[in-house]
């Protein structure tokens, strides 16, 4: 099963931040690469690329203009992660189960009423106020069933090294 995150509604004077680290979880957390749509960001894309090539394993960031395109013509499963959804933990094993791939709507701006009708599965995390960083998070871990936090990235130039106290970096 590949996951792709599709991050909805880009707006780089407000998301700059925020999907940065929706590209950050989404690599870290197991997904193969993200796309968004919105204001086209070289500059999200190009930091994006620099932690990939820093610390390893493969991840592309993709920008798609269309985005009602992109997700109707998605082979495979559509999740759309918001709190209006039904809980996480009614919905997952019907996902992992399918074992088609799966595209993670995460909305930025208002998220368009079509995107609901668009998803397979609207699911939700907690029904109050929350981050859709901490939503794509929980997913992405109960999704892959917790391997994806010893997930190995290959290629790597710089690594954390675990300890008890202080930092220690490996750099190649």
């Amino acid at each position: 099963m590949k996951v792709t995150v599709f991050r909805l509604g880009h707006r780089i004077s407000r998301d700059k931040r925020i999907s940065t680290h929706v590209c950050l979880v989404s690599r870290a957390f197991g997904a193969k690469d993200l796309v968004y749509s919105g204001a086209k960001d070289s500059g999200m894309e190009e930091s994006v690329s620099k932690v990939v090539e820093q610390w390893g394993g493969k991840f592309s960031v993709n920008y798609e203009k269309n985005w009602r395109s992109f997700v109707k013509g998605w082979k495979g499963i559509v999740v759309h992660l918001t709190v209006y959804g039904i809980p996480v933990q009614e919905k997952i094993k019907k996902i992992e189960k399918s074992g088609k791939d799966v595209l993670v709507v995460v909305g930025g701006e208002k998220v368009p009423p079509e995107m609901y009708d668009l998803a397979d599965y609207n699911v939700s995390v907690t029904g109050q106020p929350h981050s859709e960083i901490a939503a794509l998070s929980i997913f992405l871990d109960r999704l892959m069933g917790g391997g994806e936090l010893m997930k190995r990235f290959p290629g790597w130039k710089r690594k954390v090294i675990p300890r008890e106290k202080g930092k220690k970096i490996v750099e190649k």
